[in-house]
């Protein structure tokens, strides 16, 4: 029997996740109590609008336009508003107050992480977050939890839905990007007005910061992120991959790097790579999730599932409120978040990693000569070549119609600073017409 008292659960947003939360701990309330110990009693509805149209039904009487005064009267508050303000002023309001909070705002905390995990500290609460990085799919708890005691090497995620639907229907039913990209408009996967947040990668940058501060227990700043969208990706770059057996993926990547005198950073960073078939990250289609993940002691772990739309964030926030209720109960000061190590978060030019880099080339003798000694002189090693002619050149202001030729290079692991180097001396020489692709391979 459940002998503690009921605790009062403020509502901050009702859109397609917080309608959802609403509906579904008023219809599974009691089921829900048993599990936390104590009733959950939504005490109010936060909303901009009261009239407006919502995905569930949620009674009239608990719709308010006074998000403040429902804050300072709960015990647990859930922000599913989305944007930086007023969320911010709200879960700082929250937080002071006493209250526990649950949100689901990836960008919030990607921004001002740091300044609300320490207020909530200073004041005992506890701030939770599943629901913002991969929607349904667990992934916050196991690795601030189950893999707290273990040591991250590397974590690869496919964490933006809308950008792993266009790039599978790209490699499977060999749309172009913008045919691609309208169907997952009309299916709702990509925003109408502007999807630039998801086919730019700043979603998944903001998923990021928050899964590597996580995983290397350093705070991340956003702005620390590197960040590539899919914007650029050709159709033939993504038939070139298929033929070559890898698949075109959006990935979020954090990792452990040691330099060569020992010492340790973090890198993190987002941009579309060659993933081999042979891998679980190249058979997650449409728009799922995963997120892999490397550690030292439990070895390859993968997480998979929804990674968004309201139900199934919802089922995140429900687990978080019974988490916090279930704190309530229990009694005790808040679970500070682990960001002590301090790692240095380092920049994208000291990953090493594989490349794929694909040239338009004068068709003649040496060429081949030319371009090896370029490669060899900025200290990245070839090691896969293919090679076919096209009919004539077709880069602007070429001088001759001559034949030219593709050359697809596959390199060994090689540090971004030198390929770096390695593409600006190709796009310098004579006998390179154009660098038309340079990706990223990963997951070998």
């Amino acid at each position: 029997m459940i002998e503690y008292r009921n605790l009062r659960v403020a509502l901050l947003g009702a859109g397609s996740v917080g309608a959802q939360v609403a509906s579904l701990l008023l219809e599974h309330g009691d089921e829900l109590a048993n599990r936390a110990g104590a009733g959950l009693e939504l005490i109010g509805v936060a909303v901009r609008d009261l009239d407006a149209p919502r995905t569930a039904d949620i009674p009239a009487a608990l719709l308010t336009t006074d998000a403040e005064s429902l804050i300072l009267g709960a015990d647990i508050v859930v922000e599913l508003m989305g944007g930086l303000e007023p969320a911010r002023t709200y879960i700082l309001q929250a937080l002071t107050s006493g209250a526990d909070v649950i949100t689901g705002n990836k960008a919030l905390l990607a921004t001002h992480g740091p300044e609300l995990f320490e207020l909530a500290e200073q004041v005992g609460a506890q701030l939770y977050y599943e629901a913002a990085v991969a929607g349904a799919i667990p992934i916050i708890r196991p690795l601030r939890d189950s893999l707290a005691g273990d040591r991250i090497k590397r974590i690869l995620g496919i964490v933006n839905g809308t950008t792993n639907f266009i790039l599978d229907r790209m490699d499977t039913a060999g749309e172009s990007l913008e045919a691609a990209l309208a169907t997952a408009t009309e299916l709702g996967y990509a925003e109408k007005s502007d999807p630039s947040a998801d086919i730019e990668g700043f979603d998944a940058a903001q998923k990021t910061a928050i899964l590597a501060s996580l995983a290397f227990h350093t705070t991340v700043p956003l702005d620390a992120v590197y960040r590539e969208g899919i914007t650029a990706i050709t159709l033939e770059q993504v038939d070139a991959a298929r033929k070559a057996g890898y698949v075109v993926k959006l990935l979020a990547i954090c990792e452990r790097l040691t330099d060569d005198e020992g010492v340790e950073g973090v890198s993190a960073r987002v941009y579309p790579a060659l993933v081999p078939r042979s891998h679980p990250l190249a058979a997650v289609h449409g728009a799922k999730n995963a997120v892999f993940i490397e550690a030292e002691a439990a070895g390859d772990l993968m997480f998979y599932g929804a990674g968004a739309g309201g139900i199934e964030t919802a089922s995140a926030v429900l687990g978080d409120l019974v988490s916090a209720a279930r704190r309530h109960v229990i009694g005790g000061p808040g679970v500070a978040e682990s960001t002590h190590a301090n790692l240095a978060v380092l920049p994208i030019s000291r990953v090493i990693t594989r490349y794929q880099i694909t040239l338009s080339v004068v068709d003649q003798p040496g060429v081949l000569a030319a371009v090896a000694t370029l490669f060899s002189e900025h200290g990245v090693s070839v090691e896969t070549l293919a090679q076919s002619v096209q009919a004539q050149s077709d880069k602007p202001g070429a001088e001759s119609a001559a034949p030219s030729a593709t050359l697809v290079i596959g390199t060994h692991e090689a540090s971004e600073a030198d390929l770096a180097a390695t593409v600006a001396a190709l796009e310098s020489s004579q006998v390179v017409r154009q660098v038309t692709s340079v990706l990223r391979v990963e997951g070998l």
